[in-house]
C-alpha cells in the first residue's frame, strides 16, 4: 500500500526536522492488507503517525481474535497476542490521538470486546491475573438437620471471567515501569507468563489467582526519557523488555481544523474485519507456504543474531515477534498459510521497531554505572585511571561497584584497559572502544 499524502494539513516542522538517529519511515509492505486499508482510511484525518495507527491495529485485532489460532515456532505456540509501546514526546507525537482512531474503528467491528474485554490500570500481578481468572471452587462440609455428615460438596465461589481476552491499555507506561521495580511485586513475572503461553499463577497465601487459556495483549505509550530512565538493566535481561515490540512515534502533519472522518467511512472495513475475526476464531494451526519458508530460513539467522548492550537483550526476541505478526496479516488475509507478502509485511514492521530501538536505547549497556563511566572514556581519548574513575562519581561510589561496572564494559567489550608503569604501584588506563 502507498501511504495518501497528507492531505487537508501541513507538515509538522518538528517532524519534518532532522532528529539525531530517528529512524528512516517504515517500509510501505508494513502497511499492507486490512492494516493497511484502515491507516489509509484514516491518515489524512488524524496527525498520528501511520506506525503508530497501523501496530495498535493489529495489536486490537490480535486481541479481538482471541487465542483459537496459532504459530508453531521451535515448539512453542505463538498466538496472535502482541505487546508494544509506542515512543514518544508528550501530546507532540500524538499517541493518544492514535489510539483514539484506532479503537472508535475497533469498536464498530466487536463493540462487545471494546466495552468489556480493554482495560487499564496495571498495578500488581495479582491484579493481571484476577482479570481473566478461572472459576473457583471450594469444598464445603454437608449438614443434615444441623449434623456434620462427614461429606462434601463443591460449590462455585467466584465464576471467574470466561472471556479471557483481554487488552490492556496504559497511556501512561512508564506507571508500569515503576510498579515493577517495587519490591516483591509480582507484575514482571505475570506478564512475562501471559506472553509465554496465558498460564497465570500466584503464590499469595491468602488468596491465590489461577488462569488458564488467557490471551492478554498490551499496548502502552510512553516518551523516550521516562523509558530509558526506568526500564532498568534487569528487567532487559529478564525477558521483560524483549516481549515487547518498540516503535518510535511522532505528529505527521498539523490539521489546524481537524479531520472528516465519519463511522459510515469504515463500513467496508468493518465487514472485511469480521470476516476475519470469523476465521481467526474457528482456530487451528497456521504454517508458511513453501515460498515463505524459503525466505524464513535465509532471514532466520539474521533475526538470531546476538547483540550487545542493552538494545541487544530488548531485541533478542526477534523471532518471535515476527512469527507472531506474520500470522496476524496472515490472519487478516483469511489464509491459513502465511505467504510471502504476510512476512514480508511483519519484517518491515519489525526493521522499524529495531531502528526505534536503536534510536531509543542507542549503545547503552542498561547499567546506570557502566553507562557514566562509558560516557566518561569516550570524552577522554587518553583514558582514565581508576583513581580518575572514581573522580567521575566524586569518590562516592564504592570500589565494588566500580569493579562491578568495569567488567560489565570488559564483558560488553565496550571498554578495555592498558596497564602503566608508575614510581609506585602499576595502575590500569581505561579506555572506551569504538563500537561497529
Amino acid at each position: 500500500m502507498a501511504l495518501p499524502e497528507n492531505q487537508n494539513g501541513t507538515p509538522e516542522p518538528a517532524a519534518a526536522a532532522e532528529v539525531d538517529g530517528w529512524p528512516e519511515a517504515a517500509n510501505p509492505a508494513a502497511f499492507y492488507g486490512l492494516a493497511g486499508e484502515f491507516v489509509e482510511s484514516v491518515l489524512p484525518h488524524t496527525e498520528a503517525d501511520a506506525v503508530a495507527l497501523v501496530t495498535q491495529f493489529l495489536a486490537g485485532f490480535g486481541s479481538m481474535a482471541g487465542p483459537a489460532l496459532y504459530k508453531v515456532t521451535d515448539g512453542a505456540r505463538h498466538h496472535l497476542n502482541i505487546f508494544l509501546v509506542l515512543v514518544g514526546e508528550t501530546s507532540k507525537a500524538r499517541k493518544g490521538t492514535s489510539w483514539g482512531q484506532t479503537i472508535r474503528a475497533l469498536r464498530l467491528v466487536d463493540p462487545d470486546w471494546a466495552r468489556d474485554r480493554v482495560q487499564s490500570g496495571l498495578s500488581s500481578g495479582e491484579g493481571l491475573a484476577y482479570a481473566v481468572r478461572d472459576p473457583v471452587e471450594r469444598d464445603f462440609p454437608v449438614k443434615e438437620k444441623g449434623k456434620l455428615t462427614g461429606a462434601s460438596q463443591s460449590v462455585v465461589v467466584d465464576k471467574g471471567v470466561e472471556d479471557k481476552r483481554l487488552l490492556v491499555y496504559e497511556p501512561e507506561f512508564v506507571s508500569v515501569l515503576k510498579t515493577i521495580e517495587r519490591e516483591r511485586n509480582t507484575l514482571s513475572a505475570l506478564m512475562r507468563q501471559a506472553f509465554d503461553s496465558g498460564e497465570l499463577r500466584t503464590l499469595t497465601k491468602n488468596s491465590p489467582v489461577q488462569a488458564t487459556g488467557a490471551h492478554i495483549s498490551i499496548v502502552g505509550h510512553i516518551t523516550r526519557d521516562e523509558l530509558r530512565r526506568t526500564l532498568n538493566a534487569s528487567e532487559a535481561a529478564n525477558g521483560f523488555g524483549n516481549r515487547f515490540d518498540w516503535f518510535a512515534v511522532r505528529r505527521s502533519k498539523l490539521l489546524p481544523e481537524g479531520g472528516d472522518l465519519r463511522d459510515s467511512d469504515f463500513n467496508s472495513l468493518v465487514t472485511k474485519v469480521r470476516r476475519a475475526l470469523d476465521f481467526a476464531r474457528r482456530g487451528g494451526e497456521m504454517r508458511f507456504d513453501a515460498t515463505a519458508r524459503d525466505v524464513w530460513c535465509n532471514i532466520y539467522s539474521d533475526l538470531s543474531r546476538e547483540r550487545t548492550g542493552l538494545m541487544g537483550a530488548i531485541l533478542a526476541r526477534a523471532e518471535a515477534q515476527v512469527t507472531r505478526l506474520s500470522t496476524i496479516y496472515a490472519a487478516l488475509d483469511c489464509s491459513r498459510e502465511i505467504r510471502t507478502e504476510h512476512l514480508e509485511a511483519a519484517l518491515a514492521l519489525w526493521q522499524y521497531s529495531e531502528a526505534s530501538a536503536k534510536w531509543i536505547f542507542g549503545d547503552a549497556i542498561g547499567d546506570l554505572d557502566a553507562d557514566t563511566i562509558l560516557s566518561a572514556l569516550r570524552s577522554q581519548p587518553n583514558g582514565l585511571t581508576r583513581t580518575e574513575i572514581s573522580n567521575v562519581f566524586g569518590r562516592n561510589l564504592s570500589q565494588q561497584r566500580i569493579e562491578r561496572a568495569l567488567a560489565v564494559l570488559l564483558s560488553a567489550k565496550r571498554a578495555g584497559f592498558n596497564p602503566e608503569k608508575t614510581l609506585g604501584r602499576p595502575t590500569e588506563r581505561w579506555r572506551a572502544i569504538k563500537s561497529e
